[in-house]
């Protein structure tokens, strides 16, 4: 059974990798926008593997195909199905893992809770390939908060340790989005985008990998989007940020720098320009009780390093009960940060949508 996200918008997410195809269902999407297909085409685009030397030699076009839910380019108001057909797949390369399971992946735990024909071919159900699809829902929701005046946009925050510029939290402009919008490998600081390019480039040299941090803005928000308790902003975002495979942390704000904070260092202080009541901070990173506060809401999601690397690693034979070696053949991301910026920004755009149909 399907488990879909959503409390107004449901959508819902099946195939496997290495399947013909990929499908997106989503219901509750509002009617009568005019999808700007150029705009959808740019922003798969930036999720695509095969761009550069940073991310796997996999070549997927990753074009959705509209089987409802659009009428003459316009939604319609009917149940969005979409589907990407795979290509490119090189299932032979994964015929080992159902004997030795790979290290941080999710072999061992599938053929524990399915059996041995768990498809686990390129990852299966539990690949990073599914968040094409995610991609899908989440362009059209960009463009429809952009018609509301809501942008949503996120930058490299860091990789292996190298960081970027972070966002302002209180005054996270126009510009940035514009800079990023132009900018290939998507940071503010290119001095340092290029430290971090070198840093990709020498652990795949070595058969290795590594992670970072993605760091997300949503501007143009109104105060009082979601609820307390379980509905509210923080939880509905997380919780359709951790369905991204290789998300291990997500935090708003400040984060979890606030636990080494003095309560008057830690809160954001009101004040009045005369019209707009605002905070001089933003350290809750847009959010208080769980809903919006009016101020950008700004949050950042920590990705783990590709777990399939080139170097000798410890797994057990199955079969045999012992323990044994694995390298692991095959296409990979030295580093998935890069492609997952767009991601990052696809479920913001998907949860604070489904939050503005409340």
């Amino acid at each position: 059974m399907l488990t879909p996200y959503g409390n107004n918008l449901k959508i819902y997410i099946e195939g496997g990798s290495h399947d013909e195809k990929i499908e997106l269902v989503m219901d509750g999407f509002p009617s009568g926008m005019q999808v700007d297909e150029a705009a959808l085409s740019a922003f798969m685009l930036r999720r695509a593997p095969g761009q550069n030397a940073f991310s796997t030699a996999r070549k997927e076009a990753d074009k959705p195909v509209f089987l409802s839910g659009l009428t003459d380019g316009k939604t319609d108001g009917s149940r969005i199905h979409a589907v990407i057909y795979n290509s490119n797949q090189h299932s032979s390369d994964y015929s080992f893992v159902k004997e030795t399971p790979r290290p941080s992946h999710a072999d061992f735990c599938a053929i524990q809770k399915y059996g041995p024909d768990a498809d686990l071919r390129g990852g299966g159900h539990y690949s990073g390939r599914l968040t094409s699809l995610l991609c899908v829902a989440g362009a059209l929701c960009k463009q429809y908060l952009q018609e509301k005046g809501i942008q949503v946009f996120a930058h490299i925050y860091s990789i292996g340790g190298i960081k970027d510029t972070p966002f302002d939290l209180c005054n996270v402009a126009d510009a940035e989005r514009e800079t990023l919008a132009l900018t290939p490998f998507p940071v503010l600081d290119e001095q340092q985008g290029q430290k971090m390019q070198e840093k990709i480039l020498a652990a795949k040299e070595d058969g290795d990998s590594v992670g970072g941090v993605v760091e997300c803005a949503v501007t143009g928000l109104p105060v009082g989007l979601g609820e307390h308790l379980f509905a509210g902003a923080e939880g509905r975002i997380a919780a359709c940020m951790f369905s991204v495979p290789a998300v291990k942390g997500v935090e708003f704000g400040n984060g979890f720098g606030c636990a080494d904070l003095l309560g008057s260092q830690n809160n954001d202080p009101f004040t009045t320009d005369g019209e707009r009541i605002y905070t001089k901070t933003n350290n809750c990173g847009g959010i208080l009780g769980g809903m919006t506060n009016g101020m950008p809401l700004v949050f950042r999601a920590a990705f783990k390093p590709t777990p399939s690397i080139a170097k000798e690693q410890d797994t057990v034979s199955l079969s045999k009960k012992e323990n044994t070696k694995l390298r692991i053949k095959g296409r990979h991301d030295p580093c998935i940060v890069q492609r997952a910026v767009p991601v990052t920004e696809a479920v913001a755009a998907i949860a604070i949508c489904d939050m503005l149909l409340d």
